[in-house]
């Protein structure tokens, strides 16, 4: 059984914050791993974003968009690398 996680492990953001409540896998249950933003029916919504780095430079501007200063969004997105996704 999948375990459940706090955070997306592929962007990071807290599940809580999530307004679905997380992802959904192909059978339309719902992800205990991933946010509703990067998993849909079981495959990740935006397959460009292929590396933790191109997910750190996507989440730092999504979060300074939102008024995040830039060292606070460096902040939040230095652990990505080492998600569950992007471990190698």
């Amino acid at each position: 059984m999948e375990k459940a996680h706090k955070f997306c492990q592929s962007c990071g953001m807290p599940l809580k914050r999530d307004p679905k409540g997380g992802g959904t896998e192909k059978d339309g249950t719902q992800s205990k791993m991933y946010c509703s933003y990067c998993y849909v029916d079981g495959e990740f919504a935006s397959p460009e974003i292929d590396t933790a780095e191109k997910m750190q430079a996507f989440v730092k501007n999504q979060m300074k968009s939102m008024g995040w200063p830039g060292f606070i969004a460096g902040f939040f997105t230095k652990n990505i690398p080492r998600l569950e996704r992007w471990k190698k």
